[in-house]
């Protein structure tokens, strides 16, 4: 959860071995709507979730609805231990580099989170032998340059793009 300013928020979800990045905006930070978004985001990819660990806060009081509709065991870390979550809380940093504390994340758009979340899924890590998080969640490690390209593609969509596009596999091989 990152909080800011008036109330609002985002949601983050963190697969702790991939580091692969789910996140939902929050017009107003409250366990209804927190519940709401964890299952948007979950429920989609319900066999890959097996636990969830949020934070303490009064926001995530819908957990067992959430641990129910996406079949997964709900824990808690000790107070004040936020480097028990350790992957959510470096990834919330990273996340801090395009929105700064105080953002008011009812301006933002769905589509900047998403285009946030992308580059986050698509950076190399190092401690994933400099794969990506979505290489590794997805299990895609061979191709990864064809999402990239595809994603690209669908944000610019320009003629000149999809005409060397139809070229692209030609001149890799």
């Amino acid at each position: 959860m990152i909080q800011g300013h008036k109330q609002s928020g985002l949601v983050t979800l963190v697969k702790r071995r991939s580091g692969y990045l789910l996140a939902a905006r929050l017009p107003k930070i409250s366990a209804e709507l927190t519940q709401a978004a964890m299952i948007r985001l979950w429920k989609p990819r319900r066999g890959a979730v097996r636990t969830i660990t949020p934070d303490n806060g009064s926001e995530f009081a819908g957990h067992e609805a959430v641990a129910k509709a996406v079949a997964a065991a709900m824990y808690f870390c000790d107070p004040y231990c936020s480097g028990q979550r350790g992957t959510n809380e470096n990834t919330n940093g990273l996340i801090r580099q395009y929105f700064p504390k105080g953002t008011d994340f009812r301006q933002v758009t769905d589509a900047k989170l998403r285009k946030v979340v992308m580059k986050l899924n698509d950076r190399p890590r190092k401690w994933l032998g400099y794969r990506t998080p979505a290489q590794v969640f997805w299990g895609n490690t061979q191709e990864a340059w064809i999402p990239q390209v595809l994603r690209l593609l669908l944000e610019i969509r320009t003629p000149q793009l999809l005409g060397a596009w139809r070229n692209a596999p030609a001149l890799l091989i």
